[in-house]
């Protein structure tokens, strides 16, 4: 996602706290920041608070990054760092306050007047939609663009890849084929929305679902007009609704956002539209991408995965100023897919077998790499209990006597082979691949390593069919929650309903009916506490199952170029900066 987390945390005091700003570099280190000159705020300047706070437009900021989006299409795109892009050209009728921290988990209206009216029984939501909001070639967004930009979520054998939280609550029985299969008129005949005028959208849910705000506040639920709509490849050049729109993009290259002369500023209070011009350089050089930021060629890395292990240490004791040290509200993990190791001991093998302070280390240690995890909640999600360690992690150490209980109860007394699958553009998660592959020779796992196109995620391992063909038995990956519940965890991992053909996020095809029954009794929980319960009853099914190995609750260590203003980390955004705010001096 991804992903986003611990949203809906918003408080007037941490709103009010976000207003101070750090003027002088702490925590050691020059602050300088590049060939700039301008001096840096200071270490962890832009956590939860705004560093160096400006209203100044002009100036051109510039990404880079070592990962492509998986789209930029909005309702395919499932990285985190492209939901938080994707506010500079798309627009929802809801959306994230623009605020550090915490605070920035409160939804406001962004398309719409307000953030709905509701049904007594929860069931019906209705909007309306703001005058003077239009697409960039000055043409109004009407309530029926909306829909149908929601609609396209069904379309997966076409633009498979995104989150399908809407489709699953407004469509539970699949009776839509998605606007490409629509055989109405005006393609729009998803029942559970309709558009009585251009300016009202009503969605009638069949089950209430305390979570619909916020997946409406997902990119996924933005508007796509459909004379715009290119199908597959509309990630190519999306049509803006937003501050900012495509001018030029090549794939794993670049792309050119300029400004959108019809946007209008009155109508939106969220996004600060300070830079001219907005461009992202893609890199297969993770080091070198750290150099470049390091030297003021560059202001921020997208995908906002830290500094690498190379740069850590110049980072950290010559430019502490520019760097900033969240929390991200991810973790990083392995999953076992079942098709490939079905037997649950030997699954179980490899968990007591893999040594936890190794893997830690190998994702940078507790600064750069985070705390240990010990099983798939985080601590933000109701539900959560940190301390739960089922299989002895949180010691650091492997337990080698059970992996070898654990192999002699599958079968495999001797140990077995299988294939770790890795992005190869992500050098910390190589480096935790090979800290595995390490660990499970000491019991006879012999497990080669198959790095994969990053940029080809959806189609790789999101293909159950193309991961049981290579024999990916284990797979590393991250994961943030789309909504701080179990619901906006867990669900897209371990729900069997969200195994896709393609773009699949549930790896392990973990289809298990107690745990599928325990979903549809959270979401239907209005009181939190009671659904975290039951979010609990569910991470402790999974544990059981043995179909993932927690890493950590990572940390990253961030780049804040001395260009920068307007900068602070967000909830909302997996603890990244809020893009959509950020400014440069010019």
């Amino acid at each position: 996602m991804l992903k986003s987390s611990q949203r809906r945390i918003a408080a007037g005091a941490l709103l009010a706290a976000a207003t101070m700003v750090v003027t002088t570099a702490c925590g050691g280190g020059s602050g300088d920041g590049g060939k700039d000159g301008a001096g840096a705020p200071g270490f962890n300047a832009g956590v939860n608070k705004i560093a160096s706070p400006s209203d100044k437009k002009g100036g051109e900021l510039k990404f880079i990054g070592s990962q492509e989006a998986d789209s930029w299409d909005p309702q395919r795109g499932y990285y985190g760092f492209m939901w938080d892009f994707a506010r500079y050209y798309t627009r929802q009728l809801v959306t994230f306050k623009a605020a550090p921290g915490a605070a920035s988990t409160e939804l406001v209206p962004d398309l719409a007047t307000d953030t709905g009216k509701v049904s007594a029984d929860g069931l019906t939501y209705t909007f309306t939609l703001k005058d003077g909001v239009t697409w960039e070639d000055g043409k109004p967004i009407t309530s029926k663009d909306i829909k149908y930009g929601i609609e396209r979520v069904w379309a997966q054998d076409v633009i498979s890849g995104g989150p399908i939280y809407l489709q699953q609550v407004l469509d539970p029985k699949g009776e839509y084929k998605g606007p490409y299969k629509d055989t109405t008129a005006d393609k729009l005949g998803l029942k559970a929305i309709e558009t009585p005028d251009d300016k009202t959208i009503v969605f009638k849910l069949p089950a209430a679902n305390g979570d619909f705000l916020q997946m409406l506040a997902m990119p996924a639920a933005s508007p796509v007009r459909q004379d715009k709509d290119t199908k597959a490849k509309y990630g190519l050049n999306p049509f803006s609704s937003g501050p900012y729109k495509w001018q030029s993009y090549t794939p794993n290259k670049s792309i050119k956002l300029v400004r959108n002369d019809k946007w209008d500023a009155k109508t939106d209070n969220v996004r600060k539209a300070l830079p001219d011009r907005i461009s992202v350089t893609f890199t297969t050089n993770a080091d070198d991408m750290d150099n470049r930021l390091v030297e003021g060629e560059y202001d921020v890395d997208i995908n906002a995965t830290g500094v690498g292990s190379a740069a850590r240490q110049k980072v950290l004791q010559q430019h502490k100023g520019n760097v900033d040290n969240p929390q991200t509200g991810f973790i990083r993990y392995a999953v076992f897919p079942q098709t490939v190791i079905p037997n649950v001991e030997c699954r179980k093998a490899i968990i007591y077998a893999a040594d936890s302070k190794s893997l830690q280390t190998a994702r940078g240690g507790p600064q750069a790499g985070g705390d240990i995890a010990s099983n798939m909640l985080p601590p933000a999600i109701k539900g959560a209990d940190p301390k739960a360690d089922p299989y002895g992690k949180l010691g650091g150490a492997p337990d080698l006597a059970k992996a070898k209980e654990a192999l002699k109860k599958c079968g495999k007394p001797n140990g077995f082979k299988t294939t770790i699958a890795v992005r190869n553009n992500k050098k910390i998660e190589i480096a935790t691949a090979e800290s595995l592959q390490q660990s499970l020779k000491a019991v006879g796992i012999d497990a080669q390593i198959d790095q994969f196109d990053g940029a080809q995620t959806s189609g790789i391992i999101g293909s159950p069919k193309v991961v049981k063909e290579k024999g990916y038995g284990i797979i590393i990956m991250g994961w943030g929650a789309d909504f701080p519940t179990g619901q906006g965890f867990l669900q897209p991992l371990v729900d069997g309903r969200f195994i896709l053909q393609s773009g699949n996020n549930n790896f392990s095809e973990l289809n298990d009916k107690a745990i599928n029954g325990l979903f549809d009794q959270a979401l239907k929980e209005t009181d939190p506490d009671k659904a975290g319960e039951l979010y609990k009853q569910i991470n402790t099914k999974v544990s059981e199952a043995a179909v993932y190995l927690p890493f950590t609750h990572e940390k990253n260590i961030i780049w804040r170029s001395s260009r920068l203003t307007n900068v602070y980390t967000a909830d909302a955004y997996n603890g990244r900066y809020d893009y959509a705010s950020l400014g440069v001096v010019k």
